[in-house]
C-alpha cells in the first residue's frame, strides 16, 4: 500500500523532493476546507450583521423622526394648555370681578344671596330687581328737579314768611336762584302750566304720573312746556323766579300721591343709592302693591339722572 506521496519544489538551487505521509495530505485537505468553511460563515455573518445594522439605522431613524412628531406635538400641546391655562385665568379674574359687582348690586337693592345659587341664578335675580328699581325710579317722582343747594322752607306746619300766620306748608321751599332750570322727576304730563294767581303759586306747572302721583312746581320766572304735552323724567320744565306769594326766588316743590300731599324730601333724596329707604320711611304709600303692578313693565333704556341734580344730598 502506497501511504506516502512526494513533493517536488524547484527553485533557483535546484529540485528538492518531499516525501510525505498521506495522513498529512488529508489533514492539509480537511484545514483549507475548514478554513474555507470558516472563511464562508465569516462572510455570511459579516453580511447578517451589516444587514441587521442598516435595518437598526433605519429603525432609528424612523423612531428619530416619530419623537421629534412627538416633540413638535408636546411643544404645541403645551403652548395650548398653557394658552388655555391664561384664558381660564383671565375668565376667572373676570367671574371675580362680575361676583363682586353683582354683590355691590345685590347690597344696592337689598338682596341677600344663597350660597347654593349658581351666578346665573343670582344674575337673573338681580337683573329682575334692578329693572324694577329701574321701571320706579322712571315713573315714580325721585331725585331733585333742581341742583340741590339746600331748603329754605321744610315740609309741614310753619309760619308764613310774608302772611306771619301759622299755615301747613305743603310741599319744600329748595333754594335756588332765578332761572335755574327746573327738571322734570318722573314721566308724566302736563296737567297744567301757566300762571296761577288765587293760590300764591304764582307760575306754576303740574305733571300727573303713573300709579296717582303728582308734582307741583311752583314760583317759576319762565314756563318751557304746554299743557297736555308728555314728558319724560330729566325733561326741562321751566326756570325758577319768585312769582306769587314768596319773600324771594326759590322753587317750591310738592309731590301727591292719591291727592294727598306728601313729604318731597324723601323722594328728593331717593334714587338707586337708598332705593329701599323710602319703604321704610313711606309708610303711607303701599309700595308692596305698587312694585307687584309694576314688576310686568320693563323701561327698555331708563332715563339717566342729571348728575347736577342728584350730586349732593340733604
Amino acid at each position: 500500500m502506497n501511504t506516502h506521496f512526494t513533493v517536488t519544489i524547484h527553485d533557483d538551487n535546484g529540485m528538492q523532493q518531499y516525501n510525505l505521509h498521506n495522513f498529512v495530505k488529508k489533514a492539509i485537505f480537511y484545514a483549507v476546507i475548514f478554513l474555507a468553511s470558516i472563511s464562508f460563515i465569516a462572510v455570511m455573518t459579516i453580511l447578517y450583521l451589516n444587514y441587521e445594522v442598516d435595518a437598526i439605522d433605519v429603525k432609528r431613524i424612523a423612531m428619530h423622526k416619530n419623537y421629534q412628531e412627538i416633540e413638535l406635538k408636546n411643544k404645541e400641546l403645551n403652548e395650548n394648555m398653557n394658552a388655555t391655562l391664561e384664558t381660564l385665568l383671565t375668565k376667572k379674574e373676570e367671574l371675580e370681578r362680575v361676583s363682586q359687582s353683582l354683590s355691590d348690586i345685590e347690597t344696592l337693592i337689598g338682596l341677600a344671596p344663597v350660597e347654593e345659587m349658581t351666578l346665573q341664578e343670582r344674575v337673573d335675580i338681580a337683573k329682575l330687581s334692578s329693572e324694577d328699581m329701574a321701571t320706579l325710579l322712571q315713573f315714580i317722582p325721585s331725585g331733585s328737579p333742581v341742583p340741590y343747594a339746600g331748603i329754605g322752607g321744610d315740609f309741614g306746619r310753619r309760619i308764613h314768611p310774608i302772611t306771619g300766620k301759622v299755615e301747613y306748608h305743603a310741599g319744600t321751599d329748595m333754594k335756588a336762584d332765578s332761572n335755574t332750570p327746573v327738571h322734570a322727576t318722573a314721566d308724566g304730563i302736563v296737567e297744567f302750566a301757566g300762571s296761577d294767581g288765587k293760590s300764591g303759586y304764582g307760575n306754576l306747572v303740574i305733571l300727573q304720573h303713573n300709579y296717582g302721583f303728582k308734582t307741583y312746581f311752583a314760583h317759576l320766572n319762565k314756563i318751557v312746556i304746554k299743557s297736555g304735552q308728555f314728558i319724560k323724567k330729566g325733561d326741562l320744565l321751566a326756570y325758577s323766579g319768585n312769582t306769587g306769594l314768596t319773600s324771594g326766588p326759590h322753587l317750591h316743590y310738592e309731590v301727591k300721591f292719591m291727592a294727598r300731599v306728601v313729604n318731597p324730601i324723601l323722594f328728593i333724596k331717593w334714587d338707586a343709592l337708598n332705593y329701599k329707604e323710602i319703604f321704610e320711611k313711606e309708610k303711607e304709600i303701599p309700595w308692596q302693591s305698587l312694585i307687584k303692578a309694576t314688576a310686568h313693565i320693563k323701561v327698555p333704556i331708563p332715563t339717566q339722572a342729571q348728575p347736577s341734580l342728584l350730586s349732593a344730598h340733604p
